[in-house]
């Protein structure tokens, strides 16, 4: 447990030790800086943890070079790049900001960069949500998928995946919705965001599908080394995808971007280090129904960011909702390890 989670805690201590200097520095003070940051660790890891789940499935099949980059190039993508440069991005594009002027906003105005971040939910939620809903419905119409968590269900699903391109299909006509729900004002914007999720997750995916071979031996090894660059490419995108919720609603509990970096970068720590922990100790084959859970999970979390659109829904609420379905999923894959006992 030390070999796999040492890194992390060494890591957080660091990340709590930083944040307790900045509340000395600051009007919140120490404890009040270190206990956001903590609640935040937290909140990111229970919104994640199906995130690390998928993460662990694709994880497996890539080569140890790929699986290596993952977790050193990939974590500084995920800590530094999605949870404080990408906020900042948003931040500018939207403000028409320079970057200095943005993190100076950021550090001394943090209410109307919070403002200015948040406003731009509605198009954020909608390219998060799409590319996620993608990964849910191409799961669940997956044709070669052979085990089923919910019987009567899947199996309808996998025969409706005789019809090609079914999940690009409903993804399109969920954003086509768009115009009926969303307000006037977004409605644009919403719809453009959506398509580029799409688009995007298509791209992915045409990465992946050039690396594919049906050759054997050597041939394939050197196929499946060259795909590992379209698995990383996946990763980081729904690692990105995961992060927009989490990002948008630390600023609901404080709008402190550095006590807010801190403590979502412990949380994605952990998540790396719960991926390692699930390939390495084999719990995806143990527990047959996980990835079902997670990519159940995922759905959820994809209906409720494109809810976001139009509503807030907090954050607790999408946090219990994917937890619930990882714990029914993982009771399942005893019950039925035991059956088979």
């Amino acid at each position: 447990m030390i070999r796999h989670f040492g890194f992390s805690l060494a890591f957080s201590a660091l990340c709590l030790a930083l944040a307790a200097w900045w509340g000395l520095s600051t009007p919140q003070g120490l404890w009040t800086a270190l206990w956001i940051t903590a609640v935040l660790a937290v909140l990111e890891v229970s919104l994640s943890f199906d995130n690390a789940v998928v993460n662990a499935s694709v994880l497996r099949t890539m080569s140890p070079l790929w699986q290596k980059l993952f977790l050193t190039v990939g974590i500084l993508i995920a800590v530094f790049g999605m949870r404080l440069v990408f906020p900042i991005v948003i931040v500018a594009v939207s403000a028409d900001l320079g970057w200095l002027d943005t993190v100076w906003l950021a550090l001394r105005e943090p209410d109307a960069y919070a403002r200015v971040l948040t406003d731009a939910y509605p198009v954020i939620s909608a390219f998060g949500g799409t590319f996620l809903l993608l990964v849910f419905l191409n799961f669940l119409f997956d044709a070669d998928k052979e085990t089923h968590w919910l019987g009567p269900l899947e199996r309808r699903m996998v025969r409706a995946a005789k019809f090609d391109e079914i999940s690009v299909f409903i993804a399109m006509l969920v954003v086509f919705s768009t115009r009926w729900w969303v307000p006037d004002a977004e409605q644009m914007r919403v719809f453009v965001a959506g398509i580029g999720g799409i688009v995007l997750y298509l791209a992915v995916d045409a990465v992946g599908a050039l690396f594919e071979s049906e050759e054997q031996g050597d041939a394939a090894v050197a196929t499946v080394q060259r795909s590992g660059a379209a698995s990383f490419l996946y990763l980081e995108v729904l690692d990105a995808s995961f992060s927009f919720d989490g990002v948008i609603g630390a600023f609901a509990i404080t709008k402190d971007v550095v006590v807010i970096m801190l403590g979502l970068a412990i949380g994605a720590i952990f998540v790396r280090s719960m991926t390692v922990y699930l390939v390495q100790r084999g719990t995806l084959q143990a527990y047959r129904y996980l990835e079902h859970g997670a990519h159940y999970a995922i759905g959820a979390l994809a209906a409720i960011m494109l809810m976001g659109t139009v509503v807030h829904v907090p954050e607790v609420v999408t946090g219990l909702v994917g937890v619930a379905l990882i714990v029914a999923s993982v009771w399942s894959s005893v019950r039925e390890r035991q059956r088979g006992a």
